[in-house]
């Protein structure tokens, strides 16, 4: 039998002595939830940030006022910014976290800014690499949240694995 996705990526960030610092939007701390619900997560999981609100993401996470204003909070350019921004805010005795990864989306039932409900966006920054990924996801607002942090995890094992 083999290790559930958040075990695999908890193990893998541990093999690498990295930590992990989390940024969340529409999954509101379901990500973080889920990574401590493992023992021992706290070997790499130095925390989160629950940025639910627009000026949040600015205000604590850094994400620039100007591509909010321009894009909105639902962008592959804010889920980078969030994940490179938890870094800096999780980080302790001066030093990041090796790897943040963010989540922001819509998960309905309305949508604010006219984009389809169940757009998500991922952002996983590592020392070695940033990428972002943009989900279409069905369901209602639990399934787009709970298929939003599945989802999320098995992106940041494949950017771990590379």
């Amino acid at each position: 039998m083999s290790a559930s996705p958040v075990a695999e990526v908890l193990s893998a960030l541990e093999r690498r002595g990295w930590t992990l610092g989390v940024a969340e939007s529409l999954t509101g701390g379901a990500l973080c939830a889920e990574l401590v619900s493992i023992p021992g997560a706290s070997a790499v999981l130095l925390g989160g940030v629950v940025a639910y609100a627009t000026p949040v993401k600015h205000t604590v996470l850094g994400v620039d006022s100007g591509t909010l204003a321009e894009h909105g909070p639902v962008h592959p350019e804010v889920a980078r910014q969030m994940a490179e921004g938890v870094r800096r805010v999780v980080g302790v005795g001066g030093r990041a976290a090796d790897v943040g990864i963010s989540t922001t989306g819509i998960a309905g039932p309305d949508s604010p800014d006219g984009q389809p409900v169940g757009t998500v966006h991922i952002g996983v920054v590592t020392p070695f690499a940033t990428q972002t990924r943009e989900l279409h996801l069905d369901g209602d607002r639990a399934a787009i949240r709970a298929h939003s942090v599945s989802d999320a995890l098995g992106f940041l094992l494949e950017m771990l694995q590379e």
